[in-house]
């Protein structure tokens, strides 16, 4: 690529990218959303630049920007957990970025063999993320009630993950085995830099696009019809609430398909019902509303005091206490256990002794 060429596309992306984290940064959304887009477009921007021998060599980047390009597959992996799952960005979910910090700059300060062996780790961490980043993309696919979510889902982030694991083939054989061929696609060659620079470009149009409803948080759900929506909305509405009411909610392992196909509608009309009337991001959550507001009238019931909390979990449709649990907290901030001792003491306080 020729010495004008290469920081020219290498800029085209770093604005993009950039562009993307001012504008979500800015505007009205969650604190998670925002900091796991800022650190997944500003890491990935460094990564553009300081994989460019050309523009090193220009401008003498060390150490300010090599620090967050080593922590790029942990950024990515913060925005699209931020993003497409709604996941609170703390405790275990930011921990491998501190991880790939200390073996990168652990890999220039050792000797061979030491550093190859290093190095292996590094991206095999990173590697390890973004299978991960992928299986959230794919896992939440059907459930997303977001349709422009849904979009990014399968035409871009699927894009960027097969991107992530081509980058580390390709720098690995050229690490262990300099003398095959394939440079040119990694992100420091002419069809690396181009392939990354044309989906910088077409994701921030996706996100832009749809910024307000890709990272506006679930409004409050309101179980009242929308006296403005038309007949056929209203009566599906009132359809969905009593399949619900029904104990519908019950059923382990249910799907919004399941759910259109008893309901006799189209699953985008169902999807698209849940989002706009009730306010939920994903079918998840909507089903896991019904579930955890029974479970916290059972955990505070003294009736129920010597049922185990695993029992009351599947008898709500949950396959493991995990989900449950996560679920739970999530709605709560507490755990089931927590919850229960807590409600319980409330409910029958400790008499004071008699003078």
């Amino acid at each position: 690529m020729s010495p004008v060429l290469d920081p020219f596309i290498r800029g085209v992306t770093v604005g993009a990218l950039l562009v993307v984290a001012f504008a979500v940064w800015r505007s009205n959304v969650s604190r998670h959303a925002r900091f796991g887009t800022l650190a997944g477009m500003v890491c990935i921007a460094a990564w553009t630049v300081t994989e460019s021998d050309a523009m090193r060599r220009a401008f003498e980047i060390a150490l300010p920007l090599d620090a967050p390009a080593m922590v790029v597959g942990g950024a990515f992996w913060l925005f699209v957990a931020a993003v497409f799952e709604d996941r609170p960005l703390s405790g275990w979910a930011l921990a491998p970025v501190p991880v790939l910090l200390i073996t990168g700059v652990s890999m220039g300060l050792t000797p061979k063999p030491v550093s190859d062996i290093i190095w292996v780790i590094h991206n095999a961490i990173g590697l390890m993320l973004c299978g991960l980043a992928g299986a959230i993309v794919v896992r939440g696919w059907r459930g997303d009630l977001i349709e422009s979510r849904r979009r990014l889902r399968g035409v871009i982030f699927g894009s960027a993950v097969l991107f992530g694991v081509a980058e580390v083939s390709v720098a690995a054989a050229n690490r262990f085995a300099p003398g095959l061929s394939g440079r040119e696609f990694a992100v420091a060659g002419v069809y690396g830099g181009l392939a990354l620079a044309i989906l910088a470009l077409v994701s921030a149009g996706f996100l832009l696009q749809g910024r307000s409803s890709l990272f506006e948080p679930a409004r409050r759900p309101d179980a009242r019809p929308d006296v403005r929506a038309e007949a056929a909305e209203r009566q599906l509405l009132a359809k969905l609430e009593g399949f619900m009411a029904d104990g519908g909610w019950r059923t382990e392992g249910l799907t919004i398909g399941a759910v259109a196909g008893v309901l006799e509608t189209p699953e985008h009309q169902l999807r698209r019902l849940i989002n706009r009337s009730l306010g939920h991001r994903n079918f998840a959550d909507f089903v896991n509303g019904h579930r955890i507001a029974v479970a916290k009238r059972r955990l505070a019931d003294p009736a129920e005091a010597r049922t185990t909390v695993a029992a009351i979990a599947f008898e709500l449709g949950y396959g493991s206490l995990g989900p449950f649990n996560r679920s739970f907290r999530a709605a709560t901030a507490a755990t089931p256990t927590e919850w229960r001792r807590q409600a319980l003491t409330e409910a029958s306080p400790i008499p004071e002794e008699a003078v």
